[in-house]
């Protein structure tokens, strides 16, 4: 019984700390793109990756030497929830929202929101290890209810006509501020009893940039970057490119044009399922060839985009877009985690785990992002574009994804070439 409440509890966290992020994150462009800031797009997104350099290095350091866990995930979440909501309150009041205002707070909010999903996690693994519980078995059904969360209210900011307005900046924050309540109603976790002074580079990981001294290594963490460049793109410009098409008289009253965020939802759907099948994926085919399917599925994803519309039968390729997203992002990240763990010493493993993040998270997202925004500004928002109305704009956006999809083929052709073969998983 007490299993069970603790594992109640953890849902609950899990839950409301990925629906924080599930309120903006696909959403967010659309508004950007509402009130004239669509060529700063990426700048929104790629920050995320830019704090997560260092961010969630320095908070860690603060839970295991300074203050417990759950405290630091309490005040991580009450600071970004103060931030978010202040920058929603701002725009929703302002005149004309300006970009310095708006990023400076969006900014400083994402600064302490990302170190928290480090947190909840250490929060729930040593709540279980506590409680004798298998982290392996017992974590995952507790982790998925993250996924859920985030498409609540990814459905519910669209339900509510919140998808082009500053009030999904607003619930984001409020839910932060909920969380960061609960937090402190969370088993206590320990901080370290011994008071060493803290080797900064190893916190931050950066000791383990070491592995690239071996080639297969180096190799592996050159193409998560590379892959990593990826992961935030549709995330950024998905909802804008669907409701673009409201520019378009056919396509005006169409449900993806209605309800981007719900359409948009079936990725992170097939996200949750797809976790269900890595085993039997790795083990049938090994890590390489999982990866690689994780490679391929990126360009389906971008091409399929670029290939589809809203209407019918143009938003079955959308569909079929958001349903290889779970491929794409769950295969790569996973199997990822596994080589890194497989082919890394016992006291290597941690700071290993870091630089993979770093390198997709990190170093890639931002890359990529800020890549994207280049692309997309020239084909889809420079003023001669604009000028020559939706059906330019709408040729500018399919250009833009299919060179997306070009860029994920190339990565995937010379990652099957040169990376080294990988044995099938007993």
């Amino acid at each position: 019984m007490k299993n069970r409440t603790l594992q109640f509890r953890l849902i609950v966290m899990n839950f409301l700390e990925f629906a924080v992020w599930g309120a903006y994150l696909t959403s967010m462009g659309t508004y950007l793109f509402k009130q004239g800031m669509g060529q700063h797009i990426g700048w929104f997104y790629s920050i995320q990756g830019i704090v997560s350099l260092f961010m969630p290095a320095l908070m860690g350091i603060v839970a295991d030497r300074w203050i417990q866990a759950q405290k630091t995930l309490s005040l991580c979440h009450a600071l970004a929830g103060l931030l978010m909501c202040t920058a929603g309150i701002y725009a929703y009041t302002a005149t004309e929202v300006q970009f310095a205002t708006l990023f400076t707070l969006y900014t400083m909010s994402v600064a302490f929101f990302m170190p928290t999903i480090a947190l909840t996690n250490s929060v729930a693994f040593n709540a279980l290890v506590k409680a004798k519980m298998d982290t392996v078995k017992d974590f995952p059904p507790i982790r998925v209810f993250g996924t859920i969360g985030f498409i609540v209210t990814m459905w519910c900011v669209d339900l509510l006509g919140f998808q082009s307005t500053p009030w999904q900046f607003v619930v984001s924050g409020g839910l932060s501020i909920i969380l960061a309540i609960y937090s402190l109603t969370l088993p206590t976790c320990e901080i370290s009893a011994t008071k060493e002074n803290v080797d900064l580079m190893e916190a931050l990981g950066l000791k383990a940039f070491a592995l690239f001294r071996q080639k297969k290594m180096a190799l592996f963490f050159i193409f998560s970057m590379m892959l990593g460049m990826c992961l935030q793109v549709t995330n950024s410009y998905a909802n804008p490119f669907i409701t673009s098409f409201g520019a378009i008289e056919e396509f005006a009253t169409t449900f993806g044009v209605q309800h981007a965020n719900i359409l948009i939802s079936i990725s992170q759907i097939c996200e949750a399922l797809c976790i269900l099948a890595i085993p039997f994926f790795l083990k049938k085919f090994g890590i390489k060839n999982v990866m690689l399917m994780a490679m391929f599925a990126w360009v389906f994803r971008f091409g399929l985009f670029g290939a589809g519309n809203p209407g019918f039968p143009g938003v079955i390729l959308f569909i079929l877009s958001c349903i290889v997203y779970g491929f794409a992002f769950d295969f790569f990240n996973i199997s990822g985690a596994l080589y890194v763990d497989r082919e890394t010493e016992p006291e290597q493993r941690s700071s290993a785990q870091g630089l993979f993040m770093m390198m997709t998270n990190g170093f890639g997202a931002t890359i990529g992002t800020l890549s994207a925004q280049a692309i997309i500004n020239k084909l889809v928002m420079a003023e001669q574009v604009v000028e020559q109305g939706p059906m330019a704009i709408w040729t500018g956006w399919k250009q833009a994804w299919y060179i997306f999809a070009g860029f994920a083929l190339v990565v995937a052709i010379t990652f099957w070439i040169f990376f080294p073969k990988t044995p099938v998983e007993k």
